[in-house]
């Protein structure tokens, strides 16, 4: 129902119900009717459930398989580890989730108050909760708006509506019907919306929907409709790792039939199936990313980025485009006095001088006068001005040139006023004065020009240039400024009829003063920060198009004549015409929260990755659609910030600068260990297929295997974790979405570094078992020190070890030097060798497995100076 295009009688009819309100027996029936006024949360999984889903993943299951059946070859203490590691990691996946599911109950929590309502032809104070459609809802100033509301009488009535429609500024009200449709809901003058707050004056609506039937109810509705978000890095590691289950599943398969067919022995054959198995999956792949993650949270929070949820620090790397709010995110959210044009000319509020330098009876003079006087704006102690945010702009201008109001009210008291309202659309003052009574008018610029016969010029009075002020204030508009008219009239004494017919004619017009919410200093910096990481900032608010495009072009958002997208044409794009033009769109103007979904999911479906920032309840649902919600900690709802997966504790548009610098150094930093465990693993994988079909013993048992994967994963993955981040990652676009685990040829090197570490293993074991070394300690201890190799060589794809610097990753050396000693133990310590097999070597045989690794990493360094070689050589 289009309640704003219905008269106020119509209305109550449709409701059955009238000025007195309805009767508590019909309160009841419609409360079993529509239900109780509040939101409905979606129906949660119980917590048992949202655990066992955490072991859904195929390759968590194929890892859970491996352990089982390791533990029966072996013991119970060989599928120990692998059990752990997946229950930590179901830990903290149900952890996450649960957390994740207070978005709704933090709107349920905006509603937890009591209303005054009529029923009955009585006034009485109920709960929320217990308001039905067609009750009577009286409103004041500093009351939340309890249901959506047909307004039946408004009395300077204005709504702060920001965190419903992202306008700026209070709304004023009035119960007048409205013609067009369409309206967004920030123009439905004649309706109050649920969650909006009363401002100022004092009014009475009619209660048309309650509960999940409201305009936050729907937010409420499509917040629930948002399904769980993967993240780039959660999507290609389950494709990897169904791709890698289902090649083990085969390998293992034909090696045991092939192995059977050539006469090996069943049991053989079978515990190389289950070495394989346990070779080739990196068991430490996901405590390492997600201890990576929360490393990386961890240091976000100290940069003022609170994550809420991990898989948000790696989304950072692959952002493509962040659309953000204008209203307190890239402006101040405070209005300021910026520009005057008096006396004929343009000037910046700043440059005004000071009390005692401008000329007495002057234009100028008058101008402060009536910022200061004609106010209602207060000093609030020490928490600042309280009142409209165009009076306390004015209060602050005629303050800082030295016309204190307070003074000055008390100087020229004020004798009557004709407050404003949306009839007349002027303020008008009426003060004592030295030589009689003066009063000052302010308002729109028609509705002043039209009640002036004169002009200030200097001090002079003459006749009034309105073409002039037509320009001036055409020029205002044009950049983005909300421009106010001011006049003045003289009486002898205090005029007996103070009619606004009386009062406001004939006036003297004195100049107008442009007001605008400026943007935050640091936003110009951030904003070209994020254009030279390759990062397209695009900027969806609620505020009219005028004002946000030129905020737009002062930050360099919008360059030129750039479109400027309302919501109304928004809102008749079909999504197909609009994924057309999207990437070519950078500002949004006049927008509702539905659009702000359609907006994200167009740049979605264009293979876009798309950040989302924001603060009021209308950016819930597209900050939980989008890739990562970013809130403001500070003066962000808390519906916002249940919906984010970051909040910015210090609503610094900068910070997420910072926090994507630090995601794309974690997800590199993740790929590095991936690389790193994979090449490792393929190359025993290599050992492992090979020996058998050349004739050899198998080279090793499934208890060693275990220890060289969960030894060589878990440390020198977590220090490869906290790697620096590599010069140039913010002077690089953002990671190819599109791109997987292979990509970038990582797929190639972890191919060749494991089939030569595979063979330089076959080749030491031929020679070990030639010569009567211990060869397969000789083998095991190799595969140990070669993975070492391989962490240092990963640490960067151009850059030499010597370049990097050997110790700027103190923890990997670190973890090289834990790993070298506890390999030590298990050889030498008498106690350690039967559980693992081992025997101790002596000197010949420790330096030549210590050559062969050494030669692994003297590989990758020869690679990498003949790949910047040939960089050069193309420059």
């Amino acid at each position: 129902m289009d309640w704003h295009l219905l008269p106020i009688e119509d209305a109550f009819h449709r409701l059955n119900s009238s000025q007195a309100g309805i009767s508590p027996e019909e309160v009841r029936r419609r409360l079993e009717q529509h239900g109780r006024n509040q939101l409905r949360e979606k129906r949660a999984r119980p917590p048992w459930i949202m655990f066992l889903a955490q072991f859904g993943d195929f390759m968590i299951l194929v890892l859970i398989a491996a352990a089982v059946i390791a533990g029966i070859i072996g013991d119970a203490g060989d599928m120990a580890p692998i059990l752990a590691i997946v229950i930590l990691n179901a830990i903290i996946g149900f952890v996450q989730e649960y957390r994740a599911e207070r978005a709704i109950a933090a709107l349920k929590r905006m509603a937890g108050f009591n209303a005054e309502v009529i029923r009955g032809g009585e006034t009485q104070s109920v709960a929320v909760e217990e308001i039905v459609p067609g009750d009577v809802v009286l409103l004041k100033a500093g009351d939340v708006v309890p249901a959506d509301l047909r307004l039946s009488e408004a009395y300077q009535l204005k709504m702060d509506e920001a965190s419903l429609t992202g306008e700026s500024f209070p709304v004023e009200k009035d119960t007048a019907v409205l013609g067009e449709a369409s309206l967004a809901l920030g123009e439905r003058a004649n309706m109050a919306y649920k969650g909006a707050v009363v401002s100022s004056g004092r009014g009475t609506g009619l209660a048309v929907a309650t509960g999940m039937e409201t305009e936050l109810g729907k937010i409420a509705s499509m917040i629930q409709a948002e399904g769980d978000i993967r993240t780039p890095l959660q999507r290609k590691l389950a494709a990897f790792g169904r791709r890698l289950a289902l090649l083990i599943i085969l390998v293992c398969g034909v090696i045991f039939a092939m192995g059977y067919l050539h006469g090996e022995a069943p049991l053989l054959m079978f515990m190389t199936a289950i070495s394989l198995a346990v070779a080739v999956i990196p068991e430490a792949l996901p405590a390492v990313v997600t201890i990576a993650l929360a490393l990386g949270a961890a240091k976000m929070v100290r940069q003022k980025a609170l994550i809420r949820r991990l898989s948000a620090v790696e989304t950072l790397g692959a952002v493509t485009h962040i659309c953000t709010d204008k209203t307190g995110t890239l402006t101040r959210n405070r209005m300021t006095a910026t520009e005057l044009f008096v006396d004929g000319e343009m000037i910046s509020a700043a440059s005004v001088a000071p009390a005692g330098e401008v000329v007495h009876d002057s234009a100028r003079f008058y101008l402060l006068a009536a910022a200061a006087l004609c106010n209602d704006a207060r000093m609030n102690g020490d928490n600042g001005l309280s009142g409209d945010p165009t009076e306390t702009a004015l209060f602050v201008l005629a303050m800082e040139h030295g016309f204190d109001p307070v003074r000055l009210a008390a100087e020229f008291p004020r004798l009557a006023e004709l407050p404003f309202d949306t009839q007349r659309k002027c303020m008008t003052t009426i003060h004592k004065n030295p030589g009689g009574v003066a009063g000052y008018t302010k308002g729109g610029l028609e509705t002043v020009l039209a009640r002036s016969s004169a002009m200030l010029a200097g001090s002079a009075v003459v006749p009034l240039d309105a073409a002039s002020f037509h320009r001036a204030n055409e020029a205002m508009a044009a950049s983005g400024q909300r421009v106010l008219a001011v006049a003045m009239g003289r009486w002898a004494s205090l005029p007996a009829d103070l009619s606004s017919e009386a009062v406001e004619r004939d006036l003297i017009f004195i100049g107008l003063v442009g007001m605008e919410d400026p943007p935050r200093e640091e936003a110009f910096d951030a904003v070209a920060q994020c254009r030279t990481a390759g990062i397209v900032p695009v900027m969806i608010t609620g505020d009219h198009p005028a004002t946000a495009a030129a905020i737009a072009r002062r930050l360099a958002i919008l360059e030129g004549e750039g479109e400027v997208m309302t919501g109304p044409r928004l809102e008749e794009l079909p999504l197909e015409e609009l994924e057309k033009r999207v990437e070519d769109i950078r500002v949004y103007a006049r927008v509702a929260p539905e659009q702000k979904l359609k907006i994200v999911q167009a740049l979605k479906d264009r293979g876009k990755y798309v950040a989302m920032t924001g603060d009021g309840v209308n950016d819930a649902p597209a900050l939980k659609r989008a890739d990562i919600g970013v809130a403001m900690g500070i003066t962000g709802t808390d519906v916002a910030k249940e919906a984010a997966a970051m909040i910015l504790l210090d609503d610094n548009f900068a910070t997420i600068v910072k926090a994507v610098r630090e995601g794309r150094r974690i997800y590199a930093n993740i790929l590095k260990f991936i690389t790193y465990s994979i090449s490792a693993n393929f190359g025993t994988l290599v050992l492992i297929t090979l020996a058998p079909f050349l004739g050899l013993p198998l080279p090793l048992l499934p208890i060693q295997i275990l220890w060289l994967n969960l030894l060589c994963d878990s440390l020198p993955g977590l220090a490869l974790a906290v790697e620096p981040v590599e010069r140039g990652a913010m002077d690089r676009p953002p990671i190819d979405p599109a791109s997987g685990v292979f990509a970038e040829g990582r797929g190639w090197f972890m191919v060749r570094y494991g089939l030569f570490i595979g063979i330089l293993a076959i080749a030491l074991q031929i020679y070990a078992m030639y010569v009567g070394h211990s060869w397969q300690t000789m083998v095991f201890t190799f595969l140990i020190f070669s993975r070492m190799a391989m962490a240092l060589a990963v640490r960067s794809r151009h850059q030499s070890l010597l370049q990097l610097g050997i110790f700027s990753n103190r923890q990997l050396v670190a973890a090289i030097v834990i790993v070298a000693v506890l390999h030590i133990c298990v050889v030498w310590i008498p106690a350690m060798q039967p559980i693992f097999v081992t025997q101790p070597l002596d000197a010949k045989e420790m330096g030549l497995v210590l050559a062969l690794s050494v030669a692994v990493l003297l590989v990758s360094e020869l690679e990498k100076t003949i790949m910047r070689a040939d960089r050069k050589s193309m420059l």
